[in-house]
């Protein structure tokens, strides 16, 4: 009767044991996250600081504005979030992606009678270099980040990787597939592809690769030359430059 009194005695210090363990673990992981809270605090109030020291270079140097966003990003801070409040009053930054914005579609549209709605991120890059009212450096960073708020308006705006870094840029709407985007980087390197090509290159069946080339055609991205002495080829004007310029 003795061992069992002791064991229920253990057995009950054990269990207020664990009791005690279990609030004081309660306790550290509230002070613990009291801390990072300050600590998250105290480095957004010197992430502000920083930006009103820098706020020239932020606007001005596309690179040392990329490495500014993603300080920001590192604690859940989004500059482009709202138009108002301290990132778009003190920097700009909000009118600066709005008016890229701008810029963006105002070259898409007047592209798109060549290319059917798709340019690469390199010539939108160069055609909004060249306008008057870019004073400031624009690069693709820049560019991706204002496509990304377009297409949040459900405007029909998106960035398509093609490979080696490289994006192209659709403006028009309706979404392309994997299977249009994985034509669209067997061309990127020539400019063309062919019914053929796809077939043996992608191992597709001639059905599937003549659907998605005919869709292509139809929405104008892709132009049909017949001319070829190779056969049939299917040409992707905003994969070769401009003749215009």
């Amino acid at each position: 009767m003795r061992r069992r009194g002791v064991g229920a005695g253990a057995i009950a210090k054990k269990k207020l044991a664990e009791a005690r363990y279990k609030d004081r673990g309660t306790e550290i992981a509230a002070d613990q996250l009291a801390q990072m809270s300050k600590q998250l605090e105290t480095f957004q109030k010197h992430l502000e600081e920083f930006a009103t020291k820098h706020k020239d270079d932020i606007r001005r140097n596309a690179e040392f504005r990329r490495q500014f966003q993603e300080m920001c990003a590192a604690v859940g801070v989004d500059p482009l979030a709202s138009g108002k409040g301290f990132w778009s009053e003190m920097l700009g930054i909000g009118d600066f992606y709005y008016e890229l914005g701008v810029q963006i579609v105002e070259v898409c549209l007047a592209t798109k009678p060549r290319n059917g709605g798709l340019i690469m991120l390199d010539e939108l890059r160069e055609r909004i270099a060249g306008k008057s009212r870019a004073r400031q450096d624009v690069s693709n960073d820049d560019l991706l980040r204002a496509i990304k708020k377009l297409k949040v308006l459900g405007s029909g705006f998106t960035a398509i990787p093609v490979g080696g870094g490289r994006y192209l840029v659709q403006s028009v709407p309706g979404e392309l597939n994997m299977d249009h985007t994985t034509v669209l980087q067997l061309a990127e390197g020539s400019g063309f592809v062919s019914e053929s090509s796809i077939v043996n290159k992608l191992r597709w069946e001639t059905e599937r690769a003549q659907r998605v080339l005919d869709h292509m055609v139809k929405e104008g991205l892709a132009w049909v030359d017949d001319q070829a002495t190779e056969g049939r080829q299917y040409w992707f004007p905003a994969l070769f430059p401009d003749p215009a310029g």
